[in-house]
């Protein structure tokens, strides 16, 4: 039996269950949870700098995004919560769609 020690989606266990095979899992608690949800962020942005094409890019961001979502949700906001402060954050100091680099600042 392959061992993966890794948090996994929430309908994994059922497809697993209906692909006639059997596994072993258990509820993390919340720090445990946490943890392993900055791992799963990390391993879906790994995934996202790996794709080959655009729909694989695009697959790999959703993911990232659930990721994102359920962070927000250990820190106590939701999805909107989150969108919202995103928001704020781009009427204050823009997003990045100009494209800007950013090379050298020198004191005047």
């Amino acid at each position: 039996m392959p061992t993966y020690n890794k948090l996994v989606r929430d309908k994994i266990p059922t497809i697993i269950e209906q692909s006639g095979k059997t596994f072993k899992s258990r509820v993390l608690q919340r720090e445990e949870y946490q943890h392993e949800l900055t791992k799963k962020a990390k391993e879906e942005l790994q995934e996202y700098i790996e794709a080959q094409t655009h729909q694989e890019a695009i697959e790999e961001l959703a993911d990232l995004l659930e990721v994102m979502h359920a962070l927000a949700a250990v820190h106590g906001a939701t999805p909107e919560q989150l969108e919202k402060v995103r928001e704020e954050k781009a009427k204050e100091r823009g997003k990045f769609d100009d494209r800007v680099y950013l090379v050298e600042t020198e004191e005047v």
